[in-house]
């Protein structure tokens, strides 16, 4: 049987899954979108992997859907209840997840990289709400994700529109974080995964929860949580050592500290 998805464990706690129908430039039909979630079920079951990268083979991110596949076995499920029709973009990902973007990262697969918490995207890397002309909707979060992260107004450009959004263009807007050279983008991606994965780790998903939830509150509910949550952080093991990290002298000058340094080692 053909692999839809590719899943690696990478030295560091980090984690790879890679979408492998390159022949339709990684479109995702159902037993792909079931492949995913198992794939990233598997890594959030993993303790030892801490960050998660999303990537494409064969020079694309995705390109959405895999249309020809709709009234066949291997249709998408869009029934509710059913959760993502691409997987597991219905639920936000449990661990932070990079997104390393070459060629297409359309309609359904733009929907995929905004459902990562980070965007490493190639040059030459095109994004764009490409389903528009077929009049297929975004179901898989497009229309709650986009006007968070790059404004109201410029999302509806790219959902009204459907047009090409080149990568240069896509981090002015903020739809991606990062632009590098075409053909390194899982490279860069995996970069900045392990400098994510060194940091100490409970501090850095419970802010990256409390700016999710943050959405959906008032300020001041939105401050209470963000105290509630901090003063747990802080009553840890791994804050406790961080910090006594710091005090010893490690982590001066944004150097990074590994996360098993002990207090008293200081980086040379």
């Amino acid at each position: 049987m053909t692999q839809l998805v590719q899943l690696t464990k990478e030295e560091g706690g980090v984690g790879v899954v890679c979408l492998t129908r390159p022949e339709v430039r990684n479109a995702v039909d159902g037993p792909t979108a079931a492949a995913l979630v198992r794939a990233f079920a598997e890594l959030d079951a993993d303790p030892e992997v801490r960050v998660v990268v999303l990537t494409g083979a064969g020079g694309h991110f995705c390109a959405g859907a895999d249309l020809r596949a709709q009234g066949t076995p291997r249709g998408n499920r869009v029934e509710p209840g059913a959760g993502g029709p691409l997987g597991p973009t219905h639920e936000r990902p449990k661990k932070p997840t990079v997104a390393a973007v070459e060629g297409y990262a359309v309609a359904g697969g733009l929907e995929l990289a905004l459902w990562c918490d980070l965007r490493v995207a190639a040059e030459d890397a095109l994004f764009g709400v490409f389903c528009r002309r077929f009049g297929v909707p975004l179901i898989d979060g497009g229309t709650w994700r986009l006007p968070r992260l790059i404004g109201l107004s410029r999302a509806l450009d790219l959902i009204l529109t459907g047009r090409a959004v080149p990568a240069p263009e896509a981090l002015t807007m903020g739809l991606v974080n990062r632009v590098v050279a075409p053909g390194t983008a899982l490279e860069q991606a995996l970069e900045l995964a392990r400098q994510l994965a060194v940091l100490p780790q409970a501090c850095l998903l419970a802010d990256r929860e409390r700016a999710y939830a943050g959405f959906a509150l008032s300020e001041a509910e939105a401050l209470r949580e963000e105290l509630a949550s901090g003063a747990h952080v802080l009553a840890t093991e791994e804050s406790r050592r961080a910090i006594a990290r710091f005090a010893a002298g490690a982590g001066r000058h944004g150097q990074q500290v590994p996360l098993d340094r002990e207090p008293d080692q200081t980086p040379d």
